[in-house]
């Protein structure tokens, strides 16, 4: 079993303070599930690659299950939750247990002056699931953690809308991009397992 344990991170997660967006209240309100996994000797994360859809800012990308905060959730948790149980099956309540929190991300806005602020949570898995994608999943992966804290496996990749046009960072693995919003939130993860890794260069929040 890698040196790099579950057992770290929940007391890690367990110490850390992660912010909220003060204009939290006049905001669209999101959440994600941030799954961690004990395979083979490796620790990992779940992973989703979206279903290509038209219309959807986040076809085809590489995510975290997760998606927005309808009037029947009572909080982002229920939002996660409920997410997950709908776009992959897995039932977080009676498979795994909560462990802590990262930093609300503010995604830009497509309607509206505040945005929407993305809240992840972070859950232990301690055992095989049998996964049921809905039509807005292609694909669940589980991507190791010692695979992203290698920053010799962080690439650079260009980014253009409009006459936009920006050099950032991003992983490939297993020919799966993955970068922005979710690149955000397991930066902060491995800052929480590791510590600041100047080598890791960051996306601005």
């Amino acid at each position: 079993m890698s040196s790099l344990s579950l057992h770290k991170i929940e007391n890690r997660l367990a110490r850390h303070r992660p912010a909220r967006k003060w204009l939290r209240p006049l905001m669209k309100r999101s959440a994600v599930a941030m799954i961690l996994r004990e395979r083979q000797g490796r620790l990992c994360i779940l992973m989703i690659k979206r279903a290509e859809r038209e219309g959807d800012p986040w076809s085809g990308q590489m995510a975290f299950p997760g998606g927005r905060m309808d009037p029947e959730d009572a909080h982002g948790f229920a939002v996660a939750v409920r997410e997950t149980r709908e776009e992959i099956g897995l039932d977080l309540p009676s498979t795994a247990a909560p462990i802590g929190r990262l930093s609300e991300i503010r995604a830009r806005p497509r309607r509206g002056m505040f945005g929407l602020a993305v809240s992840p949570f972070v859950f232990r898995l301690d055992r095989e699931a049998e996964f049921s994608p809905n039509y807005e999943v292609a694909e669940v992966v589980w991507v190791p953690l010692g695979y992203l804290l290698d920053t010799d496996n962080r690439e650079r990749m260009h980014w253009q809308r409009g006459r936009t046009s920006l050099t950032l960072p991003c992983y490939y693995y297993g020919g799966r991009r993955i970068w922005g919003l979710s690149l955000m939130m397991l930066d902060e993860l491995m800052d929480v397992v590791e510590g600041p890794n100047p080598q890791r260069p960051k996306w601005r929040r």
